[in-house]
């Protein structure tokens, strides 16, 4: 199946000369300080950056899920944290909690300042994240709203769960090959980083597994449960098209 993946080391292995961490941040402030605005000065910030995960603290930060999927707001937040004293902080606080944009930015601008490998990567979390996350909790609710409607007798359907319904297997035997593939364990109370991987590894499961129709039926609904979503909240921006056939495009031979 053909698709625009990106590894860890396609980042890591990007023009050289790329500065560290260190330097990106006082490249990025000092940009703030003469003038850029600072929404542009971050998105440089992160097509520079080369780090794919950090520690800060007692949070481990984790941009690059997979190694294919790229989280650029996770770094913008990381960015922010470096030039609060730079930044309106309800401009801030509307790009990482809403999703908004403080300046307009074209899809193309945006793809260009993260460049190329960092751009196809934010695709891959778009949908291999984002999108399959939404499809999972429409799913929950098509199963939640299955059991109310059942008065008596039996159903075989609703005593389905989301993993068997969409991934055709229960949770602990998904748990189970994830390890086997990944060597990484589910168990307990999971960090966020380690989900958004099983989340990403759940997708490419999917397409594995799913024929065409089935694959373009599930990516539809997750499409419409995250429009619904974003629609409760906000007017989000992605910086690329999100629909289906951007997805067939990119994932469906």
């Amino acid at each position: 199946m053909p698709r625009d993946a990106v590894l860890e080391a396609d980042i890591q292995d990007e023009p050289a000369g790329l500065p560290a961490p260190d330097e990106t941040i006082l490249r990025m402030r000092n940009a703030i300080l003469g003038g850029q605005h600072w929404f542009e000065a971050v998105l440089d910030a992160v097509g520079r950056w080369r780090v794919p995960e950090e520690r800060i603290g007692d949070r481990e930060l984790r941009y690059l899920v997979g190694g294919e999927a790229f989280d650029w707001l996770l770094l913008a937040e990381r960015l922010i944290d470096e030039a609060l004293d730079l930044i309106p902080a309800r401009e801030a606080e509307a790009l990482l909690f809403e999703g908004k944009w403080p300046v307009e930015l074209s899809d193309e601008d945006f793809a260009e300042r993260l460049g190329h490998a960092k751009h196809s990567a934010h695709l891959n979390y778009l949908y291999g994240v984002l999108v399959e996350s939404a499809l999972q909790l429409a799913v929950e609710e098509e199963i939640h709203k299955e059991s109310r409607s059942r008065v008596w007798g039996q159903d075989t359907r609703v005593d389905e769960t989301m993993f068997q319904r969409v991934y055709a297997k229960p949770r602990e035997e998904l748990f189970a090959q994830y390890y086997e593939e990944t060597r990484a364990k589910i168990r307990g109370d999971v960090a966020y980083a380690d989900w958004q991987a099983f989340t990403y590894w759940l997708f490419k499961l999917r397409l594995r597994r799913q024929d065409k129709a089935r694959i373009a039926s599930d990516t539809r609904k997750g499409l419409a449960q995250l429009t619904r979503m974003e629609l409760a909240v906000s007017h989000r921006r992605h910086g690329a098209p999100l629909n289906e056939e951007a997805f067939e495009s990119r994932y469906v031979s």
